[in-house]
């Protein structure tokens, strides 16, 4: 199997396949016979790099052609994709490399900074050189036969415990999205489909461009900030048909109250932690348009969904994925930890970096069934409810955040002697980093509140900034010296 054959090329080359918006508002129309000879070029300067079938590419790029460009380059090589999120830190991005072993990586001209010497890279310049037709053009490499197991994608988890994981993923977990794109994300062939969220994340790598064009559909890119009222023009101007936001995105949006940039939206889905009720209502209301919440984890990709031509439950994540199978690990109506049955999930990866051979089926309870951390209850009709999570991660705007790395940068400040990194429920964000420190040294109050918030956005990626800092004179612990989070939810 292979992503350029069994997808881009079934499509007419003079097919429009992604719409790109730079950072300048510059548009341009992509069709799919230019991404694949130019996605081609691409191969052939990683090849003459040393790059080859499952070698690892890194990107630290926004939501730019390039980003698009470098990752079929390696589907169709057989290279290992790893995109990272621009808000990455030096110490974020040196772990990253350090795990993965990657030796190129594809940059903003800004970012390259942030990437140990160890690393070749191909800035914005170097890769405009590539694409100049005018020059010398390296051989591109030929289309691999890939088997479906075969490494094509890693995504960083969040981390809870530990420093963030790469959650590999076989070349099958691409054709995978094949039922969420039908039946969660529902475009039709012709359709435009907007994903917002930012390169890096889970959501990114299979909803931007993968599923879009799985059901015939042209995808959109925009490198900018979110602004509501810019959003909103962009939607009505360019036709949008089929809209992915992030939760707090469709919160603000909702708060303007005038939603008529939304006119063109046929569907609209959301994904990344829960949403509001109310929200729903809010669209609904306005435009008569639903809003069809879903959920997924890095591991697992798509597993539930309100679906295309099902009632939405407003609050619900919806019902799994058709083959899917999950269970609630709690007598009927409690609420419970959600498991899935891995072999039923053709999106479940393949294991972390650096695992031992076997680790990922010693995971799984009786040999099958992967626990999700998330708690949810099931109403009768087998629509899941969001309750929580049963360990520490913090879900915030749609970022997954663990605590380790908020607490490592704030310890990383003088003053710090203890750290603990919490959740705190927040209207718009769902919910916010909630830090409480024990000083080494120093006083509290708003000026130190103000530097450790800053020391964490310059240490670590800024959105895992705590939002809310108090401060202790010690933190609960277990008897074996552990911090006992799920007292500190409650301070």
């Amino acid at each position: 199997m292979n992503f350029i054959e069994d997808v881009l090329e079934r499509f007419p080359s003079a097919r429009p396949a992604l719409l790109s918006i730079d950072e300048h508002g510059d548009r341009r129309v992509w069709h799919f016979g230019e991404l694949i000879a130019i996605s081609a070029g691409v191969s052939g300067a990683l090849a003459a790099r040393g790059i080859g079938r499952g070698d690892v590419v890194m990107t630290l790029l926004g939501n730019r052609i390039e980003w698009v460009l470098t990752m079929l380059a390696c589907w169709r090589m057989g290279a290992v994709a790893l995109p990272l999120s621009t808000q990455l830190r030096a110490e974020d991005v040196a772990h990253r490399v350090a795990a993965s072993g990657a030796g190129v990586c594809i940059a903003e001209s800004e970012l390259v900074d942030l990437l140990p010497g160890s690393v070749e890279v191909i800035d914005m310049g170097q890769f405009a050189a590539i694409l100049d037709e005018d020059r010398p053009q390296e051989t591109p490499a030929a289309i691999a036969d890939l088997d479906p197991a075969e490494p094509a994608l890693i995504v960083f988890t969040s981390g809870t415990t530990g420093r963030p994981r790469g959650a590999v993923h076989g070349a099958g977990y691409l054709l995978g999205q094949r039922t969420q794109a039908a039946r969660w994300l529902g475009a039709g062939p012709g359709e435009l489909v907007w994903c917002t969220t930012a390169t890096g994340w889970s959501k990114s790598a299979r909803n931007v461009f993968v599923a879009p064009w799985l059901c015939g559909a042209a995808a959109m890119l925009v490198d900018g900030r979110f602004d509501p009222a810019e959003r909103l023009e962009m939607i009505e101007r360019e036709g949008v048909d089929v809209l992915c936001q992030a939760p707090t995105e469709y919160r603000l949006l909702a708060k303007r109250g005038d939603l008529g940039g939304l006119s063109a939206v046929r569907r609209m889905v959301s994904a990344g932690e829960a949403l509001n009720p109310e929200v729903i209502q809010a669209f609904r209301e306005t435009l008569g348009i639903e809003i069809s919440d879903g959920y997924g984890q890095t591991e697992t990709g798509q597993i539930t969904g309100n679906l295309v031509d099902e009632p939405v439950r407003d609050g619900s994540m919806g019902r799994p994925l058709p083959g899917i199978e999950t269970r609630v690990d709690a007598p009927a109506g409690a609420p419970g930890e959600l498991l899935i049955r891995a072999s039923t999930c053709p999106t479940f990866f393949s294991g972390y970096l650096g695992d031992e051979p076997g680790a990922n089926a010693a995971r799984l309870v009786d040999g099958e069934w992967w626990r999700t951390g998330d708690v949810v209850r099931a109403d009768e009709s087998g629509y899941l409810f969001y309750e929580g999570r049963n360990d520490d991660l913090i879900l915030s705007s749609g970022y997954r955040i663990g605590p380790f790395e908020v607490e490592s940068a704030l310890l990383a400040h003088p003053a710090v002697a203890e750290a603990a990194a919490v959740s705190h429920p927040d209207p718009e964000r769902g919910a916010v980093v909630r830090a409480v420190v024990v000083l080494r040294e120093g006083e509290p109050g708003e000026a130190l509140i103000r530097e450790l918030q800053e020391h964490v956005k310059a240490t670590t990626a800024p959105y895992k900034f705590p939002r809310i800092v108090e401060f202790a004179d010690e933190l609960p612990k277990t008897e074996s010296g552990k911090i006992k989070r799920a007292d500190l939810r409650g301070f």
